[in-house]
């Protein structure tokens, strides 16, 4: 029986790829990517040239049960998403569990995802933590900021630049202007920047500079002065 490898890749710096990553892609009689063509140029760099098959959100319940079937027939498979680990706020949850299911060996490696140091670099309580991905953008937000209002651990997003402004009034609105926060941007990138403060201020910050790359949102919980 084969092994399902989920390999984590950069978020950002080459150098953050390990030497297990590129050992375990170069071993793996096929790699399954996100989008082929963002992880073919990582592929190329590290001069990685195994079959590589496209699994994303959109096919991913139809291709699931087939890549199983090699799984169990003896086939080592390597799972990348475009950037970090698969399975956080990326395709992966539903292969591994099918992999599970059918008594796959699976196999994570340790390798980069955008929250962790986005939250250990915050200055925010990082012993416990609630980590929320993508807010739903319509049908479903307001209910879950609600659920939120009462949280204690430190809470984590991810946000489109586009969105993070009007996130962050949101933010305000429902936890107060003086909660504070870190907004971790371009991690790992030459322009990594965290910009830290109450929501009011961060708000103002990016008001007037516009944000750009990719945003990860650290946010301070309730604390006891709040309730």
């Amino acid at each position: 029986m084969g092994i399902l490898y989920i390999v984590p890749t950069p978020v950002g710096n080459m150098e953050d790829m390990t030497l297990r990553a590129i050992r375990v892609l170069k071993e793996a009689d096929l790699i399954l990517a996100e989008d082929t063509r963002t992880s073919g140029i990582l592929l190329k760099h590290f001069d990685i040239k195994n079959q590589l098959m496209s699994h994303h959100k959109f096919n991913e319940h139809g291709t699931s049960a087939h890549i199983v079937e090699r799984l169990l027939g003896g086939q080592t498979i390597a799972l990348i998403s475009d950037a970090g680990t698969p399975g956080i706020s990326d395709p992966g949850f539903f292969l591994v569990r099918e992999a599970v299911r059918a008594g796959i060996e699976v196999q994570c490696l340790p390798g980069a995802t955008a929250f962790v140091p986005a939250l250990v670099a915050s200055g925010l309580p990082c012993d416990r933590f609630a980590f929320e991905g993508f807010l739903p953008q319509k049908k479903g937000r307001q209910t879950k900021l609600e659920s939120l209002h009462d949280e204690e651990r430190t809470m984590i997003f991810y946000e489109s630049p586009y969105r993070l402004v009007k996130t962050l009034q949101q933010f305000a609105e429902h936890f107060g202007p003086d909660r504070q926060v870190s907004v971790c941007r371009e991690i790992s990138k030459i322009h990594e920047e965290s910009v830290r403060g109450s929501l009011e201020e961060v708000i103002t910050h990016f008001q007037q500079t516009e944000p750009r790359g990719e945003i990860v949102i650290v946010l301070a919980g309730k604390g006891k002065s709040e309730e």
